[in-house]
């Protein structure tokens, strides 16, 4: 398989370099896997739109579902990131590999949450049902399943582009999942 090269700033269009600017503003420096996207003079900005988009998850709501799409897509590269995001958004070690390997038992809500994610992604979308309705008694609504499909697809989106490319991972290492 052809290698992708990591572009450099230098090396992508003046509105992928802006995209740039402000992640390494943002983030501290642009992460391999969005300077890849920026290989398409459009995907970066694309993605981030999709990516920064409204919902009606709670940000460690969607940490949760970040996490197990890929984990179940078996992307080390988003793996690492969203552990290390996870994190700051209040997380802990064992909680996050916990939803890693598919549940949350510290709570409830997270829990049905972290399943429903699991089950849309490993049946690609054909959700088990009893799970969809288990999702709706811990509080979801149909308009939140709306969002966790979406964010969903957000990251298969990041987990299909690591497989494609297998950009140097540049997060902290994890461990694996037992």
């Amino acid at each position: 398989m052809k290698t992708f090269a990591i572009p450099t700033r230098e090396q992508v269009t003046p509105e992928n370099q802006a995209i740039f600017d402000t992640l390494t503003k943002v983030v501290g420096r642009v992460p391999n896997l969005f300077a890849v996207f920026a290989t398409s003079d459009h995907a970066l900005a694309n993605y981030i739109t999709l990516s920064n988009g409204k919902t009606s998850l709670r940000a460690k709501e969607k940490e949760a579902v970040n996490l197990i799409v890929s984990q179940v897509n078996d992307c080390a590269y988003c793996s690492a990131a969203h552990t290390a995001i996870a994190k700051m958004n209040g997380f802990t070690d064992d909680q996050i590999l916990e939803i890693r390997g598919g549940s949350a038992s510290f709570d409830p809500k997270i829990d049905a949450l972290v399943k429903v994610a699991k089950s849309i992604t490993e049946n690609k979308g054909h959700a088990d049902h009893q799970v969809v309705e288990n999702f709706y008694a811990a509080g979801y609504t149909q308009a939140n399943l709306i969002d966790v499909v979406v964010a969903v697809g957000d990251k298969t989106i990041t987990n299909y582009v690591y497989a494609l490319t297998q950009v140097p991972v540049d997060w902290p290492a994890i461990p694996e999942v037992k």
